[in-house]
């Protein structure tokens, strides 16, 4: 079965330098030290270029058998250091990033990166950045995106960063803010415009659900260990599956992991934990590997 990932995080160079900026800006460190520094400082691998850490993920994926992978540029302004990798290894990678809406040129870095750039996804955290998925400013992404054939990655429920945690970095979210039901009124109005919403909606379970059978263009990733089950009483991750399956089935779930550093590398245990529970709820054949792969070529299609 061919398996690809909808999900890790590409933490470059350009990542750490962002990281760094922060820390100095909030006094967490002396200035004039360089995001070169955080990776040692947190027991990771460096990432070397663009075109280095790609490699380093194709050989990842090779030792584990997985065909392609959506790599996030996780931070605001490093959609470049994606392209890069995307542009080394095309048969591999697909490019999503971050982008705060809010941005006066926020439009326009996402039309360059859905066109000169060669990304796929524009990726929108409402809980970090203070607005809400049916303000115009999401309005606008949506807007870029249907114009140029892009995907939306919408963050709801649940936020946690761990390696701002590491870093003692205060994070100001706004969970309120990522409401699947505000993101079903935007979306609705992009019907042509996929939409990503990974781990099942992060806490945010239900109206995940109702806004899927509302809007047939929201998609679930499955990523992460989504400990976000244990704010629903009773709920197990087989729970999700099934209700998630009764919902949108097999067609709309899109498998992730929610890798993202080195030396831990691509995360197997979620694949092995995930494939059990598609095998014990009943799944065929067909539809496990709709969900492992077929659904990730069919948003990305090699080439396109």
């Amino acid at each position: 079965m061919t398996v690809s990932d909808a999900h890790c995080h590409f933490f470059s160079a350009g990542f750490f330098d962002a990281l760094m900026e922060e820390l100095v800006r909030t006094g967490l460190r002396p200035a004039g030290q360089a995001g070169s520094t955080l990776p040692q400082a947190l027991a990771w691998e460096r990432p070397g270029t663009p075109a280095d850490l790609a490699e380093r993920w194709a050989t990842e994926l090779d030792r584990h058998r997985v065909a392609r992978a959506a790599l996030i540029a996780s931070t605001p302004g490093d959609e470049t250091s994606v392209a890069a990798a995307v542009a080394h290894r095309p048969d591999r990678f697909v490019g999503f990033f971050f982008l705060d809406p809010r941005a006066p040129d926020a439009p326009d870095r996402a039309r360059r990166a859905l066109t000169e750039l060669g990304l796929k996804t524009v990726c929108l955290f409402p809980a970090a950045h203070h607005y809400r998925f049916d303000d115009d400013v999401a309005v606008r992404v949506f807007e870029v995106a249907a114009a140029h054939r892009g995907c939306v990655f919408a963050h709801c429920g649940l936020l946690s960063i761990g390696v701002r945690q590491k870093l003692g970095l205060p994070s100001a979210f706004d969970l309120r803010l990522g409401d699947p039901l505000a993101l079903a009124k935007t979306a609705s109005r992009f019907p042509q415009v996929p939409v990503i919403v990974p781990h099942f909606g992060a806490g945010f379970f239900r109206e995940a659900l109702m806004a899927a059978h509302t809007c047939p263009s929201i998609h679930f990733d499955t990523s992460s260990t989504n400990a976000w089950i244990k704010f629903h009483h009773g709920l197990t991750l087989e729970g999700v599956f099934h209700r998630a399956l009764d919902v949108v089935g097999p067609s709309r779930l899109l498998f992730g992991t929610d890798s993202s550093f080195f030396p831990r590398g691509w995360q197997r245990v979620i694949h092995e934990m995930q494939t059990r529970i598609v095998k014990q709820i009943g799944l065929d054949v067909e539809e496990q590997a709709e969900i492992f792969g077929g659904n990730f070529e069919r948003l990305f299609p090699r080439g396109r």
